[in-house]
């Protein structure tokens, strides 16, 4: 009997991505399979329309505890829907369209904006976002490598 075909990369529950369309170089996140979607810290989120489109503006701070970095992003809106937390709160939120880079690959994911300032991780990668080929080794961090000192500490709160 042969061996089944694997064909999904193996990432750690926390890894460093990109977000090379927002120009977002690095960002710590978790990977989630509890979680549909994926999450981004978004604040002072502001909808426009742009020829007849709806449009978001939003601010996108990599770091945690640091406003160092920080972007203003304009996206399409793709959605709007509504989200429980993992505490049972629901709340409507906005959904983007990004390309995330995951271990050198580069998927696209529907991404809700939130405030995640009192989270751990500016970033949730939801299993809708994984299922583009990856599974996640729950005992493994930042297999796809750490991202280097000076972003790890800026990441931090420290210069």
């Amino acid at each position: 009997m042969s061996e089944p075909v694997h064909s999904s990369t193996i990432a750690g529950w926390r890894e460093w991505v990109a977000l090379p369309a927002i120009e977002v170089p690095w960002i710590k996140a978790k990977l989630d399979t509890g979680a549909r979607t994926s999450s981004l810290h978004a604040f002072d989120m502001e909808e426009f329309e742009r020829d007849g489109e709806s449009f978001v503006r939003f601010g996108v701070q990599p770091w945690q505890g640091s406003d160092e970095d920080a972007v203003t992003v304009e996206c399409p809106v793709l959605d709007r829907r509504s989200v429980r937390s993992s505490s049972g709160h629901s709340e409507e939120r906005i959904v983007v369209l990004l390309e995330i880079v995951l271990l050198g690959k580069t998927l696209t994911a529907e991404v809700t904006l939130t405030n995640r300032d009192s989270m751990g991780f500016r970033m949730l990668i939801g299993r809708e976002a994984l299922e583009q080929g990856f599974a996640v080794d729950a005992a493994q961090s930042f297999i796809g490598g750490r991202a280097p000192r000076t972003v790890r500490r800026q990441n931090r709160g420290r210069s």
